[in-house]
């Protein structure tokens, strides 16, 4: 019991310091792997997800640098700690995309893009989640790959220095929704029906926002 709260009745009273958290030098000496083309990739994701502050949108790469899968959400308001950042991502890996666990080395990429307010550069919270993607992806068997920061000053990949103006936190109040329509099959019994049409969550603060998936062969999208 501290302070009169018994943290076994209300286990999300809890420091605000985050106990499983890569700081940035630590991330940048990872080895992660540089995105190709970091501006096209950005734009891509925000016209798919239209991320708005306190979003994060976590995405998929195939060996070409193509996003294959992708889905956004807005965590829970008291999660601030990495491993629950790790469990709310491998939740929406598992729900767009199948594990690539018995492969003998990872061949896809998983990325992250944070919508946030504030300054631009590291935040403890950003290493937070840097620290869920790394995890989420080993345990979903794909390589972990660059984390996007989205602020008000325009997008900027952690570690590896490379920004730009465009898109930034408050572009999805500036133009009109591109977002795919299609979901992948998630059975052979799923892709006789066809593809699944894009499907909007409750207006939840905890659940999915936009869940995407993109086929290779049939890439759409505003550039």
């Amino acid at each position: 019991m501290i302070n009169g709260i018994d943290r076994g009745q209300y286990p999300l009273a809890r420091s605000s310091s985050p106990r499983r958290v890569l700081d940035l030098e630590t991330w940048a000496t990872s080895e992660i792997p540089l995105l190709r083309d970091p501006r096209e990739f950005v734009l891509e994701l925000h016209q798919r997800h239209l991320p708005q502050p306190g979003t994060v949108v976590v995405a998929v790469l195939d060996a070409l640098h193509r996003v294959t899968a992708s889905a956004s959400f807005t965590p829970w308001p008291h999660d601030e700690d990495g491993w629950q950042h790790r469990n709310a991502l491998l939740t929406h890996l598992r729900q767009v995309t199948p594990h690539d666990l018995r492969l003998p080395a990872p061949t896809r990429t998983a990325v992250l893009l944070r919508c946030r307010e504030g300054a631009a550069g590291w935040t403890e919270q950003d290493g937070a989640w840097m620290w869920a993607l790394q995890d989420a992806a080993s345990l979903h068997g794909l390589r972990c790959g660059a984390y996007v920061a989205l602020t008000p000053a325009g997008w900027q990949i952690l570690g590896d220095g490379r920004s730009g103006r465009n898109p930034h936190s408050g572009s999805w109040a500036e133009g009109p929704v591109h977002t795919v329509t299609e979901l992948p099959p998630r059975s052979a019994l799923d892709a006789t029906r066809g593809q699944r049409q894009l499907r909007q969550a409750p207006e939840r603060p905890w659940a999915p926002a936009r869940v995407a998936a993109i086929e290779p062969a049939r890439r759409t999208g505003t550039r």
